[in-house]
């Protein structure tokens, strides 16, 4: 467990895989960014960022931040996983099974996870089983729009 002067790190993992339809992922990191400097609380965070992250490189980079939360900011595909890019430039589909053995390497040092991509509650649940703080989707996002 961290002492209550240490920082916690969060860890943007970003991928969006040649091929799978536009996310604005720029936007999300700066909207994750822009919330935690209007936060009350915001030096005892720190935030660093993993572009056009493979599969493989998410265990590299876990290693390199050595971050308590994770945000992961791409494309889900239900059952059938979340999507990454190999090294041919194809999607590899991932699936919870992959994920959560994944965390399972990391649960002493991983305390929440936050799959910011659609239909992820099957990673979500799985990764559960090793980190206490999972967040997943289960369906597409809403957008809603109104007035001030």
């Amino acid at each position: 467990m961290r002492e209550n002067n240490q920082t916690r790190k969060i860890l943007l993992l970003c991928a969006n895989p040649r091929g799978s339809s536009l996310l604005r992922l720029d936007e999300e990191m700066r909207e994750i960014k822009e919330g935690l400097k209007r936060a009350k609380k915001r030096e005892q965070y720190s935030i660093s960022v993993a572009e056009a992250v493979r599969y493989r490189d998410i265990h590299r980079s876990i290693l390199e931040y050595e971050p308590q939360i994770i945000h992961f900011c791409g494309h889900g595909f239900g059952e059938d996983g979340l999507a990454f890019e190999d090294e041919s430039g194809q999607i590899k589909l991932v699936d919870a099974d992959a994920c959560s053995g994944l965390f399972q390497l990391f649960r002493e040092q991983v305390e929440c996870v936050v799959l910011n991509a659609c239909y992820s509650q099957f990673q979500a649940v799985e990764i559960s089983r090793y980190i206490d703080y999972v967040v997943g989707m289960s369906d597409l996002p809403t957008l809603t729009f109104g007035t001030v």
